[in-house]
């Protein structure tokens, strides 16, 4: 194992520290949260495909019922942005994230639809220190947004920037 790697044994903590108040050190690997609750609406996927992914089986009902989805289907892009807001209302630490510096691997693997409620599962996939900048941390996750049946409609890996727990 990697010298900064978090130990997957660290995930076996059974009283994990709070989202708001955590740092790098306190997300580890093998951690697996759910959470959130989004009741996706119709006027929700129109408003934001007709502004962002204007795609007829996105903005058109009538065509969208011609088409391979049977009606109408949110963007994947509207998927990914209702997973930030979860990730962001019930995850990620706000005193202690820094950005990302990029995703990998995103799939839409089931469409959204109008009724669909999403929530996140996320996995704590790798973490490591930075070597130049021994302040923050870098934390692989698998962020993968379910729908009310509890199926997998997008995954995605990606890297996020932690800031590390100050020292006294």
């Amino acid at each position: 194992m990697n010298p900064h790697q978090t130990p997957p044994s660290a995930a076996k903590s059974a009283d994990p520290v709070p989202y708001r108040e955590r740092w790098y050190e306190d997300y580890p690997v093998g951690e697996v949260a759910e959470f959130g609750d989004h009741l996706v609406t119709e006027a929700e996927v129109l408003e934001f495909a007709r502004r962002y992914d204007p795609q007829p089986f996105h903005t058109d009902p009538m065509v969208a019922a011609d088409s391979i989805y049977g009606g109408i289907i949110g963007s994947g892009w509207m998927t990914c942005a209702i997973a930030m807001r979860l990730m962001v209302d019930h995850y990620i630490s706000p005193q202690a994230s820094m950005g990302s510096p990029g995703i990998d691997a995103l799939r839409w693997i089931k469409p959204v639809r109008p009724g669909d409620r999403l929530s996140m599962r996320v996995t704590v996939l790798e973490s490591r220190v930075s070597q130049s900048k021994p302040d923050r941390g870098m934390i692989l996750l698998r962020w993968e947004a379910l729908n009310q049946d509890r199926t997998t409609v997008m995954s995605m890996d990606g890297w996020g920037m932690y800031r590390r727990r100050p020292t006294v």
